[in-house]
């Protein structure tokens, strides 16, 4: 499907000759004289290298179909990390490139979005929160009473993050699965 350059955002799938884009940066630019023009930052699918593009704001460029289907994580092997589609049962390997640092909180049976063009994944996107245990941590100072004051721990999934005074081994916390930071304690 064709589109004009200027509405292209980040996260569009964009296809150049005959290989998947992944836009990272779309800019309009428009100068004082001459024509306005759409910088683009992009990372190939294929071997992620990193490119920009510049076009005139009305240049038409491909966009590439891509859909989100609802997957539930299997297990992970040798070949990669296997999903099941929610909807007919089918199961799909997904490279291990593709799920990136997001593995460390895929847990079984978790549900999962992948991104596919065609029958290939391209993108994952996990829940935003997930729960974990906390494995190991430093006690609690006596008089370490500042609620900015905290601490690190280690999680059930071998994450490092840092957790307030009153986290103890063994207690259940929710964290971000954007950057790995503590949100709150579990309420299970």
């Amino acid at each position: 499907m064709k589109v004009i350059a200027s509405s292209l955002r980040k996260g569009n799938m964009v296809e150049l000759d005959g290989r998947l884009y992944v836009v990272l940066t779309a800019e309009n630019i428009h100068p004082g004289k001459g024509v306005p023009v759409t910088q683009l930052d992009m990372r190939r699918l294929s071997d992620g290298v990193k490119s920009s593009q510049r076009y005139k704001t009305t240049d038409q460029v491909e966009r590439a179909h891509v859909e989100d289907r609802q997957y539930q994580f299997l297990y992970q092997d040798g070949d990669g990390f296997h999903f099941m589609n929610m909807e007919n049962y089918d199961q799909i390997a997904v490279p291990e490139d593709i799920v990136g640092d997001q593995a460390a909180y895929l847990q079984p049976e978790m549900k999962v979005r992948l991104s596919m063009h065609d029958v290939t994944p391209v993108a994952i996107e996990l829940p935003q929160r997930v729960t974990l245990e906390v494995t190991e941590t430093e006690p609690t100072t006596k008089g370490q009473t500042a609620s900015s004051s905290y601490k690190p721990a280690v999680l059930s999934n071998g994450v490092r993050t840092t957790v307030p005074p009153h986290i103890a081994p063994g207690a259940r916390i929710v964290v971000s699965t954007e950057d790995g930071s503590y949100v709150e304690r579990a309420k299970d």
